[in-house]
């Protein structure tokens, strides 16, 4: 994905306000080299948020003329209102090895004998992973196969398909669960039996 930035020429809260009041984002470029501060089109980077690959696809920056390659970092946004107020990116390249979050893609569901035969749900754990790789290697998602999954089995971290040089980190879990079959708990329905007819007239107080 590409996407357009400018050099930020003033620094400082009250220019990056007067940035926001005019529709521009501040943000900033750091890694191989001096830090750069750059401003973005406000609209066009929130459209972008939107999309999944923008937070997991190395993205190819045009800054200047000069086209770099960078991930994004770091999105800060108003606490209620839809509005970017900050955004990091660090650059990248062959070389460059990093951490990131990427997006757990879920297919053969409906196909798998725990579904269609065994008459069960498949309940999603976890929906994303964070990975190690070279940048250059960064795949925008990871794809679980559900397709072998059977009534009282678990698909877990072990059993995700990696390109070579990709590595997921588990923060000392062991082999954490990424998906797992439930069986459907039919509801019974209780009818309460009605109150017996009381018998006479209820027994006035004492006056």
């Amino acid at each position: 994905m590409k996407f357009v930035a400018y050099a930020r020429e003033l620094q400082g809260t009250g220019a990056s306000r007067r940035l926001r009041v005019s529709g521009k984002v501040p943000g900033i470029v750091y890694g191989a080299g001096q830090p750069a501060s750059i401003e973005l089109d406000h609209n066009a980077l929130f459209h972008a948020l939107k999309k999944e690959a923008f937070h997991s696809s190395v993205l190819e920056m045009d800054l200047a003329g000069k086209s770099e390659k960078v991930v994004l970092r770091d999105v800060q946004m108003h606490a209620f209102k839809p509005l970017v107020l900050h955004v990091d990116f660090q650059r990248v390249d062959s070389t460059t090895r990093i951490h990131k979050k990427v997006p757990l893609h879920f297919v053969n569901e409906a196909e798998s004998q725990a579904v269609k035969f065994d008459k069960c749900l498949i309940t999603h754990v976890i929906a994303s992973v964070e990975i190690e790789c070279l940048a250059e290697k960064l795949p925008e998602f990871l794809t679980v196969d559900l397709g072998g999954l059977a009534k009282g089995q678990s698909l877990h971290i072990d059993d995700i398909k990696l390109d070579e040089g990709v590595k997921i980190i588990t923060h000392g879990k062991k082999n954490p669960v990424v998906a797992t079959v439930v069986p459907i708990v039919e509801e019974e329905i209780v009818v309460a039996a009605a109150p017996a007819p009381a018998k006479g007239k209820a027994a006035k107080g004492k006056k």
